[in-house]
């Protein structure tokens, strides 16, 4: 899965690596070490400029809000819960197929944060003993510190409630694709720890490569099995995974000293 990530880049640079052609200053986003459901965060997406004359797509930089709320919900209360979907089922789940096959994106990170227990821990929990396991976190991201681009999803809902000219009365919502993390070697593995993204957690979001990002966001693109070919993991060997503080875990902990990489575990959380 994905529940919290780090973006630092800034638009300048992202406008650069994706060929941005739009993006308003005034949507600028402050670095964000600690991304958690429900926070607005960057995505590239292709799409005609609102009121242009020209109808072509055009690549921008938007900020939505992590979580999508599906355009036929009643309300938004369910956002926190669908910052994920499945590759294996996207195409098919009434809450993203539509979607899927016109409202793709890439939402930039620096990598993404995954916990896993101690195995100790989770001996005590066969046993049955009464004990809250404490989860080290690791941080995963490119092998070559390029930008993890995660493939998305966005929506427009329409809150009818508030009136056509109110400046929330449209909600912007994105959600992270995932699919089965890899069993294979790590490019950089930690001394002590997992080998391999399956070992730290058996989900991971779906990374694109830069050869697929122009096929993913074209608007053109509608057929579902068409797409889904696009929804094949990268190959192998691409990332490196090291583990980090716990601090991450408290969403208001927010500072780069989340990515400082740690020589291993943290006591108390062996791998």
């Amino acid at each position: 899965m994905c529940g919290r990530y780090a973006a630092s880049r800034r638009p300048e640079d992202l406008a650069g690596v994706f060929e941005i052609e739009k993006w308003e200053p005034e949507e600028t986003l402050e670095p964000d070490y600690n991304v958690a459901p429900t926070k607005e965060v960057y995505a590239v997406l292709d799409r005609p400029v609102k009121d242009a004359d020209d109808r072509r797509p055009v690549r921008q930089l938007r900020k939505l809000k992590w979580g999508l709320v599906p355009s036929w919900a009643k309300s938004p209360e369910g956002a926190a819960r669908m910052i994920n979907a499945r590759a294996e089922t996207v195409h098919e789940k009434p809450s993203y197929r539509r979607a899927f096959t016109s409202r793709r994106c890439i939402l930039p990170a620096d990598g993404y944060y995954e916990w896993v227990t101690a195995r100790e821990e989770r001996d005590l929990e066969v046993e049955g003993k009464r004990k809250r396991p404490r989860k080290q976190p690791y941080f995963v991201l490119p092998a070559d510190g390029s930008v993890f681009a995660m493939a998305g999803l966005y929506e427009f809902w329409r809150d009818r409630t508030l009136p056509d000219d109110h400046p929330q009365a449209w909600w912007v919502t994105c959600s992270v694709i995932t699919t089965e993390a890899e069993t294979g070697p790590l490019a950089v593995a930690p001394a002590e720890g997992p080998h391999a993204l399956a070992e730290i957690h058996p989900r991971m979001p779906l990374m694109l490569t830069p050869d697929r990002w122009d096929s993913w966001l074209d608007p053109a693109r509608t057929d579902p099995e068409d797409l889904r070919s696009l929804l094949e993991p990268p190959p192998p060997g691409l990332m490196r995974a090291y583990p980090v503080s716990t601090a991450v875990s408290n969403v208001r902990n927010n500072s780069p000293e989340l990515l400082k990489e740690l020589e291993g575990p943290e006591e108390g959380t062996l791998f």
